[in-house]
């Protein structure tokens, strides 16, 4: 951009001299052109492989665990808590269900009947119809927003793989990947990073939009090295176990650098980390 003529003092001058409007439009112009880069919007969270975590969606929130990455519940912490958090050095994942309905959710009432499907083995839950976006994309956008306003750093949005699973719903491997790339880019249109649950047959087609994974049981069921995707692409597997003790796992865990936990059910304060 080019620079705006400047008046040079000459003898009798005023001391004081005003600027044109135009000149002083260019003046302005001339200033958002070299504003400190600093400034700008930064990238958004990019975890790498073997990045340690805690996963605690039950319970009182223990924030003592010494790990850099935290997985919360969405609706139940406050951006105080995150706060909180990142005053202690670490990233914060907003947990959100979004391929399924929960009764308990403050928004649950918004969800018009005829996107809910069959119970998906939890109490109080259902698939959802994904095919129903027009529905669906309002409601899942203002969740996420409310990741963003409460400050996590990303999102890990639940039952990302109802079309492998009886619904109730004729779901295709296409609307699978048509939602879940959906809900990826409601994420990243609000700067949150965005992790893929399970649906490990789609990962191929999927991890370009996609900053980390969220994996569980892939031990238990001989799958794990279908993450390596992910941890090719430099992105985090948070991985958890249930019912098979650490030292079934954890070898093969370091080999393919996952960030392992074996975990309880409920996903409370207690983890054994590989």
């Amino acid at each position: 951009m080019g620079h705006p003529a400047v008046h040079l003092a000459q003898p009798g001058d005023h001391p004081v001299r005003r600027l044109s409007p135009l000149v002083a439009l260019l003046l302005l112009l001339l200033a958002g052109c070299t504003q400190d880069p600093d400034d700008k919007p930064g990238p958004r969270w990019q975890p790498r492989p073997g990045t340690a975590w805690q996963w605690q969606l039950s319970g009182r929130l223990d924030t003592s665990v010494d790990v850099p990455v935290y997985d919360i519940d969405g609706f139940d912490h406050s951006e105080d808590t995150v706060t909180g958090l990142h005053d202690d050095g670490r990233k914060v994942i907003c947990y959100l269900s979004t391929g399924a309905w929960e009764e308990f959710r403050p928004d649950a009432g918004k969800f018009p009947k005829k996107v809910l499907g069959r119970g998906n083995g939890w109490k109080g839950e259902r698939w959802l119809d994904i095919r129903r976006t027009d529905v669906l994309e309002p409601l899942m956008a203002a969740r996420i927003d409310m990741c963003r306003d409460k400050g996590f750093d990303a999102v890990e949005p639940d039952n990302m793989d109802g079309y492998r699973n009886d619904t109730g719903f004729p779901l295709t491997a296409a609307d699978q990947l048509h939602y879940n790339r959906l809900v990826a880019r409601l994420a990243h249109d609000r700067g949150l990073a965005v992790g893929l649950k399970n649906d490990l047959d789609q990962i191929p087609e999927l991890v370009g939009d996609f900053d980390f994974a969220v994996n569980e049981q892939c031990a238990q069921y001989g799958e794990c090295a279908a993450l390596k995707p992910f941890v090719e692409a430099g992105k985090a597997v948070f991985h958890v176990e249930y019912e098979v003790p650490t030292g079934r796992f954890c070898a093969e865990s370091r080999r393919l650098k996952l960030s392992s936990l074996l975990k309880k059910y409920e996903l409370g304060v207690w983890r054994r980390a590989c």
